[in-house]
């Protein structure tokens, strides 16, 4: 977990961010606040496989600001520490504009770079966005990535993701509603990561910010009915919204809301 934030300015939390590793290769889904220092925090701690010049692929849900914040970042800083692949970013429609503003906003720190005294190599700065739609998105090296369509604050084009091996299988909601996608999705899989907001701490929000909540993410009662039926091995809460509670509020309220499987409430840096 590179990230298990939200748009609160939580300093122990940097945006939402999850590298998924296998087979020595590095998927990362979402590029919030603070990606590439969190991946380097892990790779310190023992990640080995987090390396600069392996952050070469990104995986965005939806294009909300704290999922995407980090992507100049992961676009340019893994480039300047010896990256020499270009990032390919698998996004919705509209992460090209948004790629090709980020290149031409940092144009001049390209430049000086490429054509400065910086010793550098001459490929890693290129970014190529690739916008897709609901389906299988990537094969290779023994994974398949699949996107599929949830519902979040009005998007239309907002996505989860599938990672699956030959042994294992890994789900990540993305911002959603509660949604039937993300139980067959999983069916069984290893590890369902989702996003979660507090029952206790919705009923302290305002009523417009209910409205929004209530019309854009999952609670944790919701996600214990999910649960039950998408049957993962490990259920993984991130982007948490506590609004005053705790993890050990969210995991009991999960569980009073009659999931009994395995769960955890997941921090920066976690391996799950």
């Amino acid at each position: 977990m590179l990230g298990t934030g939200n748009p609160n300015a939580d300093p122990l939390r940097s945006g939402p961010a999850v590298a998924v590793i296998a087979h020595g290769k590095v998927y990362i889904v979402d590029a919030g606040p603070g990606v590439v220092r969190r991946a380097a925090a892990a790779h310190d701690a023992g990640v080995a496989e987090l390396t600069m010049p392996a952050l070469n692929r990104v995986f965005i849900t939806h294009l909300h600001s704290d999922h995407t914040l980090g992507l100049p970042d992961l676009m340019l800083s893994p480039w300047v520490l010896e990256r020499t692949d270009p990032l390919t970013v698998y996004g919705p429609p509209g992460i090209a504009a948004m790629v090709a503003h980020l290149t031409a906003a940092y144009s001049d720190d390209i430049d000086n770079r490429l054509h400065g005294l910086e010793p550098i190599n001459k490929t890693g700065w290129r970014t190529q966005a690739v916008e897709i739609l609901p389906g299988v998105v990537y094969r290779g090296e023994g994974m398949t990535v699949t996107a599929f369509a949830v519902q979040h604050a009005g998007f239309e084009h907002a996505y989860g993701y599938a990672f699956q091996t030959a042994g294992r299988r890994i789900v990540i909601s993305g911002d959603t509603v509660p949604s039937a996608e993300i139980v067959a999705q999983c069916n069984g899989c290893d590890v369902l990561v989702h996003e979660v907001y507090s029952v206790a701490g919705f009923k302290t929000r305002p009523q417009d910010w209910q409205n929004y909540h209530a019309h854009s993410h999952t609670s944790t009662a919701q996600l214990a009915q999910i649960a039950k039926q998408a049957k993962p091995k490990l259920l993984v809460l991130y982007h948490q919204l506590y609004w005053g509670s705790t993890d050990a509020d969210l995991l009991r309220e999960i569980k009073d809301a009659g999931y009994s499987g395995k769960v955890v409430s997941a921090h920066d840096l976690g391996v799950y």
